[in-house]
């Protein structure tokens, strides 16, 4: 049976993926550092199955390499990434380590690994990169420009494996996918934080006016297009994986009421609140995918109608999940690093002023002494 190593794969998409893959018949070894993020609910199905193993690793640790001789893998999907916006804001630290640093450990191993055995490294990234798309849709040639610090520790990521394609001959491909939503995804993220919201009888708060668009993509056509990726891509491409359904913040808190109006009693409590928004706020993101549907032969299978059904169905069915998880973490308003950064600015500001003050009025008074 041949092996596949999914890295994060405790995660939203990576616990996604790890079904299709043990379903097509693959042997999956789950590398997980278990942080925040990582629930072992998403993979309770497979605990005790025959092809499936999970090893505590982080993708930054020496052991990797020997990790790689043991199992010899046929391909590494690398899905282990810090990958919430607001918390790089609070903390870029953590993202700079896990997404820059451990990209650099895991393709270091990959590079000795791979002059020894056939395998395939693709490495998942985000459209975020492109930064804001305002017009049109950014195809895999578009520029990177990235707006937060998230973002750009997945940009500085996707340069380093295309440096390793080119420098060290390495055969990897790089993914830059849009928002995807579905089962399993951790409620600091929009749709299960909206749905746990309205279970609990809580507003739904959007930032700004809700207004920031953003490309929808179902978790399991994502993963049917990894697949594909590794079934059939070449060595050294980027490609784009999108839905080319965008909707705004608003649109999507609106149609998420619609559906649980249809399947719940809903508290009066639930309805949209606007939020001071946070810095550097991309308002609109947006992929032209036609290279993974011409080459490839993918294209999305769910519409976004049905996939958000599915989703909330899903949640409202396993209500363990949110259990799973702290509470804190569900509910905690994250991205306000910029304000305690205002304020230390202003104190220093006023500090500096204050020295100032002393020291003119010190120089004043020795002035009027010595004359």
């Amino acid at each position: 049976m041949k092996k596949i190593i999914v890295t994060g794969g405790l995660g939203f998409i990576g616990s996604n993926l790890i079904d299709l893959l043990i379903q097509k018949k693959f042997f999956v070894i789950n590398l997980d550092k278990v942080t925040y993020s990582s629930n072992f609910y998403n993979i309770k199905e497979h605990k005790n199955s025959k092809k499936y193993n999970f090893i505590r690793c982080d993708i930054k640790d020496k052991k990797l390499k020997k990790i790689f001789y043991k199992y010899k893998p046929t391909a590494i999907f690398n899905l282990a990434a810090e990958t919430h916006v607001d918390r790089s804001i609070d903390n870029p630290k953590n993202f700079i380590e896990s997404n820059i640093l451990g990209t650099f450990n895991l393709l270091e191993c990959f590079k000795e690994y791979s002059k020894k055995y056939k395998s395939r490294l693709i490495h998942i990234s985000t459209d975020e990169v492109y930064g804001d798309i305002l017009v049109g849709r950014s195809a895999e040639n578009y520029p990177y420009k990235p707006s937060s610090p998230y973002a750009a520790s997945k940009a500085s990521s996707d340069h380093l494996v295309n440096s390793y394609i080119r420098t060290f001959k390495i055969p990897a491909m790089v993914t830059n996918c849009s928002n995807n939503y579905g089962p399993k995804q951790h409620p600091e993220k929009l749709i299960p934080k909206m749905i746990f919201n309205i279970l609990n009888n809580r507003p739904l708060p959007i930032y700004w006016k809700g207004k920031n668009s953003r490309e929808w993509l179902y978790v399991k056509d994502h993963c049917e297009a990894l697949f594909k990726v590794f079934k059939k891509g070449k060595i050294g491409e980027f490609y784009n994986i999108g839905s080319n359904k965008n909707l705004n913040n608003l649109q999507v808190s609106k149609e998420l009421i619609k559906i649980s109006k249809k399947i719940l009693r809903i508290g009066k409590k639930v309805k949209v609140t606007f939020i001071k928004d946070r810095p550097g706020h991309d308002l609109r993101y947006a992929l032209n995918s036609n290279k993974i549907k011409k080459e490839l032969g993918w294209a999305p299978k769910t519409s976004f109608k049905s996939g958000i059904k599915s989703t909330f169905n899903w949640y409202n069915e396993n209500k363990n999940y949110y259990k799973s998880l702290s509470k804190k973490d569900i509910i905690k308003r994250l991205g306000k690093g910029w304000l305690k950064k205002e304020l230390f600015w202003l104190v220093a500001k006023v500090q500096e002023w204050v020295l100032w003050q002393k020291l003119l009025t010190n120089n004043y008074f020795q002035f009027m002494i010595n004359h």
